[in-house]
């Protein structure tokens, strides 16, 4: 690993289950054909650059994205029995179909390697993969995310992929899951780290910092040309990963409704009840303000041209929301909340 952290996140109940490429391949023709329907799709649009390397691992890396995918979907999304309203495989299709459709249209499918394509799909696939672990510092990545770049290490391991062979990829998908941490402190005396509350109330993703984090724990790094290529793709990863700010304006919202619902499930708080009804109000107000307005930037040169007029067009119904939440009669319960949200966003859609 390019970080000197211990390794210790100890596979689990989901590694178990989908253990190998077979299980993974078996579990989505049966339950998401979605998937590799995407993935066919993508291999069409990636025909130049395969035509190109003939003897790319192409098999090996679907097999890595479809073992990451049936793992979250087991471990937070809807196979599982810890559903996750926004951190689940559903926020791999939002990454891998229209975002990363819009980051080819926009740049070129050219513009990078077909490693470096297959790198940003594995981590629209693996990123998310742990959101439960207990939070402890090191050089500055959350646990989650710490946690999720080991599993994704076995799951390379597990479908062929080798440290000696492939450096790249391991340098490349460290530093993508890296440049993911919101923050790797947990807020005041939570009871547990609730990875969709530091979005709203964190510095931003890492991924702008990376470069000062690698002048810390590897002062050599400026000199590698691997690791420095893996840092310009955990710029454009983060990008992806942050880039509903940019989508067409009811599905931002649809994004963000989903970010509160979490919050609350791990905060043990019942939207129904009145114990959700201020806290879900800061979010949508207070919190998106503070996120959309001060903390969200694009990193890469590749991710601003792709998604930064998509993020100015949100701006004002942005703003709009904003201030109507903020004007509502003190609300009963997170319901009534929820409901008032809904009918702004379908007031401020409108054409």
């Amino acid at each position: 690993m390019i970080f000197a952290y211990p390794v210790s996140f100890p596979e689990d109940t989901s590694e178990r289950l989908v253990a190998d490429a077979a299980t993974a391949r078996k579990l989505v023709r049966e339950r998401c054909p979605q998937m590799l329907e995407l993935l066919e799709h993508r291999r069409r649009r990636f025909a130049p650059l395969l035509a190109q390397n003939p003897n790319a691992p192409v098999q090996q890396a679907e097999d890595a994205i479809l073992v990451a995918f049936c793992r979250l979907a087991y471990r937070h999304g809807s196979w599982g029995k810890d559903f996750h309203d926004y951190h689940n495989e559903g926020h791999i299709f939002e990454i891998l179909g229209s975002r990363m459709e819009r980051l080819i249209d926009t740049i070129g499918l050219e513009t990078l390697g077909l490693r470096d394509w297959f790198l940003l799909t594995l981590f629209a696939a693996a990123h998310d993969l742990r959101q439960r672990e207990v939070p402890e510092f090191a050089a500055g990545i959350g646990a989650n995310e710490r946690a999720s770049t080991e599993e994704t290490f076995r799951i390379l391991r597990a479908c062929g992929f080798t440290q000696e062979r492939n450096a790249d990829v391991f340098f490349g998908i460290e530093l993508m899951i890296a440049g993911s941490t919101f923050d790797a402190r947990p807020p005041p005396k939570a009871r547990e780290y609730n990875s969709a509350e530091v979005v709203v109330q964190s510095g931003g993703a890492l991924a702008s910092r990376l470069d000062n984090k690698l002048d810390k724990y590897v002062p050599s790094w400026r000199g590698d040309e691997h690791i420095a290529h893996a840092l310009e793709l955990a710029l454009i990863a983060a990008d992806l990963d942050t880039a509903n700010v940019a989508e067409p304006f009811p599905l931002f919202m649809a994004s963000a409704e989903r970010l509160c619902l979490e919050r609350e499930m791990r905060s043990y708080r019942e939207v129904a009840r009145a114990e959700s009804a201020q806290p879900m109000l800061g979010f949508f107000t207070k919190g998106q303000e503070h996120y959309f307005f001060d903390l969200h930037r694009f990193n890469s040169e590749y991710g601003r041209a792709t998604f930064g007029a998509g993020k100015l067009a949100n701006v004002e119904p942005v703003r709009n929301v904003i201030r109507d939440m903020a004007a509502l009669p003190v609300p009963r319960t997170g319901d009534d909340v929820l409901q008032a949200f809904r009918r702004l966003v379908a007031k401020y859609s409108e054409p």
